[in-house]
């Protein structure tokens, strides 16, 4: 078990919820149904992705040099900081250039289960 990688899944996870909930009570009546949806997309994508970094934490060994592990985890926090951070941000002050951010994250997200996949072929 790694607890570095469990410990920041955990913090993001509670985030995520402090978020949605921001979101459906103090933004509800001040965004429109589009950016409202673009939010909502935000929080549940961060939110499955601190869940990706909790699992992380409970296949990985702290001691275990494998490079796959340790960039998955960087991975889901870049992807949760791209992707949901761009879309937040975008959502709430309708600056659409940071639509060009989110497919970073995307990307970052998509790498970091190709290396959870990799890591769990050669470990477990």
């Amino acid at each position: 078990m790694n607890k570095q990688w469990w410990i920041t899944g955990s913090i993001l996870m509670a985030l995520s919820v402090a978020l949605g909930a921001f979101g459906a009570h103090g933004l509800e009546s001040r965004l429109s149904e589009e950016d409202l949806s673009t939010y909502d997309t935000a929080v549940h994508y961060h939110m499955v992705h601190a869940l990706g970094l909790i699992l992380l934490g409970i296949l990985t060994k702290p001691a275990d040099p494998a490079a796959s592990a340790k960039w998955a985890g960087r991975l889901f926090v870049l992807g949760i900081l791209f992707f949901s951070g761009s879309l937040y941000v975008l959502s709430i002050s309708g600056w659409k250039m940071l639509g060009a951010v989110a497919p970073l994250g995307g990307l970052s997200f998509i790498g970091a289960w190709v290396l959870t996949a990799r890591y769990a072929w050669k470990r477990i």
